[in-house]
């Protein structure tokens, strides 16, 4: 059992081919095919508790490896790994193994899921005081009649300082554009076995009670990472309304988890560039977004019309933004910040990081909710810019209970905790509501398209009252409702 620590990078054929012919790798370079079975029980059981099992041919050789721990956070991440060598393509089950003391008996339901079959071509690198393999890998996930491609790069840690690792990887893409990944292969393999993703939403956030507050920051991070990335890989390919609203949430939430963990990152001036470069990204997207929201409300006629030329313009601009380079390295600055940053060696802070993560979520539970529930109070008569604050309190709160939800898992803690996001969920909708009339508003001046027919029933439209008086008593619910984490 060891330790595996490695960052991916997404590309296209072409760009690989570009970067294999450049000056920036060494002439010394293995080859080797490799076709690897993926093997689960039919309700895939080792998949839903984060393990995969495979085999992997080689030449004449086969490993077999199970791999365990956070397979669902992003980028950077350390997991363990069990290997044996075997003989033919029947897994072997040891009573050692975790597959074992997982499934029991059950292991004679073991059954090939999925099949990848890769050519990789490896370097080894020195680079900043790090040594690392590089691997390059092309090839193919077939689940029955199903495929897809993959083309990517995986760089692993073998002794050294990661900055080197992350210098590297960012002379890669002045040389062929790469994207953060996010998707191991067995996760590619999964997706073929069930319906095709058409957005993806916020996951659990992977929190235990014995981690720190900077272990738990950095789980939270990389997950909030994990769900743009996976949401802007599907905008790639065409878009769609849904996946640009989810990546958008999923910075929100970043954002929101830099807001929450302050204390750990006093003092570090690359975060506050980080959350400058967020707070930009964010509002690059917001256009096409507020955009979609409107047309989802006006029929068509001259108004709409025109707010669909501007929706055009938006979606080239937010095509634009997710190609460019200050996107790609932030997503880079990001991941390599989370795991070895200023912050994380900065004795101001050392106590704070240090502090176990149950203890920092109460605190910072108890302040969310005491600032909501002061900022909220008379909301109706609130002017737009004051309950626009109260609504992002709300989102704060919300954010904060969903990544630190495993760490009250008592049953008294879970009945609360869903009674308390309900009654938080409608505060929102109700708020997410009376905001989108503000900003219909700016939308359409921004436009001059305000004494545009129709115009006048999408920035005063009835019913507002009831919205606010619907707020109000959301928000009354909530202050009268049991905190999950006490």
């Amino acid at each position: 059992m060891f330790e595996e620590l490695e960052l991916k990078l997404e590309l296209s054929p072409e760009d690989a081919a570009s970067l294999e012919a450049s000056p920036l790798l060494p002439d010394t370079m293995n080859r080797a095919k490799q076709r690897s079975i993926y093997f689960d029980t039919p309700d895939q059981s080792l998949e839903q508790a984060g393990l995969s099992l495979r085999i992997r041919r080689q030449g004449r050789k086969r490993i077999q490896t199970v791999k365990a721990g956070n397979a669902r956070s992003a980028d950077m991440f350390v997991r363990p790994e069990w290997e044996i060598p075997v003989k033919n393509d029947t897994p072997i089950i040891e009573c050692s193994s975790p597959v074992h003391m997982l499934i029991g008996k059950a292991v004679e339901d073991l059954a090939p899921a999925f099949v990848v079959s890769v050519d990789r071509h490896t370097w080894d690198i020195d680079e900043g005081g790090a040594h690392f393999a590089i691997a390059l890998d092309r090839g193919l996930v077939v689940a029955g009649d199903r495929r897809s491609s993959i083309c990517e790069l995986e760089l692993e840690l073998i002794s050294g300082d990661p900055v080197g690792l992350f210098t590297f990887a960012r002379k890669i893409d002045a040389t062929a554009p790469v994207r953060l990944g996010v998707l191991a292969k067995a996760e590619r393999g999964y997706a073929l076995l069930g319906p095709a993703a058409t957005v993806f939403k916020a996951e659990p956030v992977a929190l235990s009670k014995d981690m720190s507050a900077s272990l738990a920051f950095r789980h939270v991070a990389q997950t909030c990472l994990r769900q743009f990335r996976l949401n802007e890989r599907l905008l790639e390919n065409g878009y769609r309304a849904e996946p640009l609203h989810q990546a958008r949430v999923a910075l929100r939430r970043l954002r929101a988890a830099f807001s929450i963990f302050k204390a750990l990152t006093e003092g570090d001036a690359t975060c506050d560039r980080l959350r400058d470069d967020l707070r930009w990204l964010a509002g690059e997207l917001g256009e096409a977004r507020n955009l979609d929201v409107l047309l989802e409300r006006i029929d068509s006629g001259v108004l709409y019309e025109r707010l669909a030329v501007a929706h055009r313009s938006a979606l080239e601009r937010v095509a634009e933004v997710l190609a460019s380079d200050r996107t790609r390295a932030l997503m880079l600055d990001l991941t390599e910040w989370t795991v070895r940053g200023p912050w994380l060696r900065n004795a101001h802070t050392e106590a704070q990081r240090q502090m176990p993560a149950r203890a920092f979520a109460v605190g910072q539970l108890d302040h969310l909710r005491r600032k909501l529930k002061r900022d909220g109070r008379h909301l109706a008569d609130l002017a737009d810019a004051a309950r626009h604050e109260v609504r992002k309190d709300a989102k704060k709160l919300r954010y904060a209970s969903e990544f630190f939800t495993a760490l009250f898992e008592r049953k008294q803690g879970r009945r609360r905790y869903k009674t308390f996001v309900d009654i938080l969920e409608d505060l929102q909708d109700q708020l997410g509501h009376l905001n989108d009339i503000a900003t219909a508003s700016a939308v359409l001046a921004k436009l001059d398209a305000l004494d545009v027919d129709g115009a006048s029933a999408v920035v005063a439209p009835s019913g507002r009252k009831k919205l606010l008086a619907a707020a109000e008593d959301a928000h009354d619910a909530l202050v009268d409702a049991k905190r999950f984490w006490r």
